[in-house]
This record gives C-alpha cells, sequence and structure tokens, in this order.
C-alpha cells in the first residue's frame, strides 16, 4: 500500500485545488511506538492542506491507505467524561424526539468503543455499531454493543439492507473528516437510511479550525474539513437534505448535522450559510494568510518553551492526543525540551509519542514529580483536564494552553500570553 496525491476535490472533482498550509513531513498521528521499536525508523507523509474553489472543501493532498490507520487504533472515546456526557444527552435526545423504542434500529459509523451506542443498549433499543479498529470494537463488544468490524461505505451499506436493515437513525461522529471518499460514505448512509429516519453527523467546522488556529487538528487521517456550504453540497448529491444544523463546543468547534431523505430546511441552516459566504468560507481569500499565522504561534510557543528550559524549569505535557503529535513535530519541539506525556488511556501509558518519542505515562506522575509547567496538549479538554488536575495548580503547578496563542495558567487564571510579537505580556 503505498500514499496517494489528490489532483482533483475529494467530494465534487473538481480540479485546480488550491494550496494554503503545509506542515512539512509527519508520522502517522496514532502510531505510537512501543519500547522495543524505538530503535526503528518512523514513516512520514507529506502534510499540505488546500482548498477546492468549485465546492469549497478544504482536504489534505495526500492520502494514506486508511488500513494503516485505523485497524490498529488507540483511541478509546470512552475515557473522556466530557464525551461520554456530550453522548449521553445526544442518545437521550433522540430517543425522546424520535420516539425510538424495541422496534426500532440505530446504526452508528465508526461507534469506536461503544460509547455513545451503550446508551441506547440500556433503553432497549437495538443497535449495531461499525468500526473497522481491533481494539475498541472488541471493547464495544464487552460492553454489550453488537459491533461490525469492517469499513463503512456503500457496499456494506447494500449488504446490510439486503439483509433487511433499515436505520431509524444513523450515527457519525467525528468520522465523515477521516473517509478518503466522501461520495461513497454519504451514498452509504443514504442507502441504509430508513425513508423516514434522521441521519445526524458531527464534524468539525471549518470557520471554528481558522478562526482558532486549530492547525494541530490537521492530520492524515482528517482528510476533508467542511464548512456548511461544503457538506450541504455533498449531501444534496446524494439525496440528503440538510435540514437541521447546531453549533456544538466539542472538539474546539463542531457542527451536528441532521439530515433526511425529504426536506425540512430550517431558517438556521439558510442563515448559517448566509454566514459562510458573508465570513469568505466559500473563497480562497479567507485561507490565503492561514500558514503565516500557524508559523507565528509555533514561534510563539517554541520560544517560549526554550525560555522556560533555559531558565530551570522542568516542563511535561499533557494529553497524548493526535493533535499533540502535530503540534509538537510541525513546530520542531521534543524530548529536548518536555520530559513526558501523561495520559489517562491505558493503551497509550508505555508507549511513545510518534515522532518525537515522548514518553507516555500515567497522569500520576505529573503529582510525582511537580513539573513547573505541563503544555495542554489536549486542549479541546481544558476545563476537564485542569479540573482533574487541580490538585497540581493549588501546588503552584501551571498550565501552558497553546492554541489558539500560546498563554501560561495557574491556579487564579491567565498569567501572561503571548502579543503578535515573541513578546510576552502579564
Amino acid at each position: 500500500m503505498s500514499i496517494e496525491a489528490i489532483t482533483n476535490c475529494r467530494s465534487c472533482g473538481a480540479g485546480q485545488l488550491r494550496p494554503f498550509l503545509s506542515l512539512g513531513e509527519m508520522p502517522l498521528t496514532n502510531s505510537y511506538v512501543a519500547a522495543d521499536r524505538l530503535h526503528q525508523p518512523e514513516k512520514r507523509y507529506p502534510l499540505e492542506v488546500a482548498f477546492c474553489p468549485a465546492c469549497s472543501l478544504v482536504q489534505i493532498l495526500h492520502t494514506v491507505p486508511p488500513e494503516e490507520m485505523f485497524l490498529e487504533y488507540f483511541y478509546y472515546s470512552s475515557v473522556s467524561p466530557t464525551l461520554l456526557e456530550h453522548s449521553r444527552l445526544h442518545a437521550e435526545e433522540l430517543i425522546a424526539t424520535r420516539g425510538l423504542g424495541p422496534e426500532s434500529l440505530v446504526v452508528e459509523v465508526a461507534s469506536n468503543d461503544g460509547y455513545l451506542l451503550q446508551n441506547f443498549v440500556k433503553a432497549g433499543i437495538p443497535v449495531l455499531g461499525i468500526d473497522p479498529a481491533v481494539g475498541p470494537a472488541k471493547a464495544a463488544e464487552v460492553a454489550g454493543v453488537p459491533t461490525l468490524r469492517e469499513f463503512f461505505g456503500l457496499d456494506l451499506a447494500k449488504r446490510l439492507r439486503a439483509e433487511g436493515k433499515a436505520a431509524d437513525v444513523v450515527l457519525a461522529n467525528n468520522v465523515l473528516a477521516h473517509v478518503p471518499d466522501p461520495n461513497g460514505f454519504v451514498a452509504g448512509i443514504a442507502t441504509i437510511l430508513a425513508e423516514d429516519g434522521i441521519a445526524e453527523i458531527e464534524a468539525p467546522y471549518m470557520k471554528d479550525l481558522i478562526d482558532n488556529l486549530e492547525f494541530d487538528t490537521i492530520y492524515q487521517e482528517h482528510l476533508s474539513s467542511f464548512s456548511v456550504t461544503a457538506a450541504k453540497r455533498l449531501f444534496e448529491r446524494h439525496g440528503l437534505s440538510l435540514n437541521q444544523l447546531r453549533h456544538l463546543p466539542i472538539h474546539g468547534g463542531s457542527f451536528r448535522f441532521s439530515l433526511g431523505k425529504s426536506a425540512d430546511v430550517s431558517a438556521g441552516v439558510k442563515t448559517l450559510l448566509g454566514e459562510d459566504e458573508a465570513a469568505g468560507l466559500t473563497n480562497f481569500e479567507f485561507y490565503r494568510d492561514f500558514g503565516r499565522r500557524v508559523r507565528r504561534v509555533q514561534d510563539q510557543l517554541r520560544y517560549l518553551l526554550e525560555a522556560l528550559k533555559g531558565g530551570g524549569n522542568r516542563i511535561a505535557a499533557y494529553g497524548a492526543a493526535a493533535k499533540g503529535t502535530i503540534l509538537l513535530n510541525s513546530s520542531g519541539i521534543g524530548a529536548d525540551v518536555i520530559d513526558f506525556v501523561a495520559d489517562m488511556s491505558p493503551q497509550k501509558q508505555g508507549m511513545y509519542l510518534p515522532g518525537v518519542r515522548l514518553p507516555i505515562t500515567p497522569p500520576e506522575r505529573i503529582l510525582e514529580e511537580m513539573p513547573d509547567y505541563v503544555l495542554l496538549l489536549a486542549w479541546n479538554f481544558k476545563d476537564e483536564i485542569m479540573k482533574q488536575q487541580s490538585e497540581y495548580l493549588e501546588r503552584g503547578g501551571k498550565f501552558i494552553v497553546p492554541i489558539p496563542r500560546p498563554v501560561v495558567v495557574g491556579k487564579r487564571g491567565v498569567l501572561r500570553g503571548a502579543s503578535d510579537s515573541h513578546t510576552w505580556v502579564t
């Protein structure tokens, strides 16, 4: 299997894609390194981002085969209380508003470890999870969530329909960005969905990514990033109407797209489409200076960390997340500055972060060693992590939040942050 360079849009097929950011050669973000493999070199792949003028989709220009990224997968959704609560509320809302019961069927694509579907199982509602990752799928089955270990697409959807399965609800959270063939994926959703069913898809919002400089959420798994305009055009191509939208704070800013086979478009959808155009998301100029802004944040963060390290401070990091791999590798920050990365996931502990090869340890090490500063790599769960680490803050520890602009946070809030230059202000 080899990497594929694309020259035509993943969604509409048009040519003349316009690049606007390059993060260099990056390792696969979930290819954590075992201690006995530290002597082996890692594969690295170019990470370049482009805009499609024809349909407004933002996408990376190289495709790593999904089998290399998702079969051995170390992300387990259930380790995050924030995500579990978010999912519970979503499930309860669907059960109430859709009148789901024992005769219903809820299908989730990229169901991970069953973190969302378990809420329907507890309510006595039949479910089917679909996820190719061996570890998370096995964990889902242990939790009582039947899971099909396959990649989802049109062929699988046709097979399931031939078996008599028609979903009253299809869920696909944080997966649309991952698929190399978004047309086949959405066509599959349209095929498995009952005529009066609803599909709800959560995906990061492109405007939040650009506005908040969330460049570390761009990695090989995230092949596409969606504005409302780009998403609507993709859905309608396969007979699905974007009827409702909800802007959510989860993962640094996401949209929940509610789709149906019949059009019942809310006023909110029309408003947000207008806001897309007014903000410039349908024009290349909106993205043009993003690379320059990214480099400025990288320089600010590196300057801060090197200055602190040079002053004799000890620095750790929290969150062995995919975004952490991109942030550190693309910014030139490694083991010469950071001692270790703490993470709650047992599956990651004892491994090393890709590229920079930082050891991943249980969070307890933070209190045991009391580093002077902890770089918050999983900044999208900032409030959750700081609550968990309240004793560290009480004892004088300080967090560094890198996005959208590096700031130092203590127990009483922000202590100082970066200006537009390298100057740090109190």
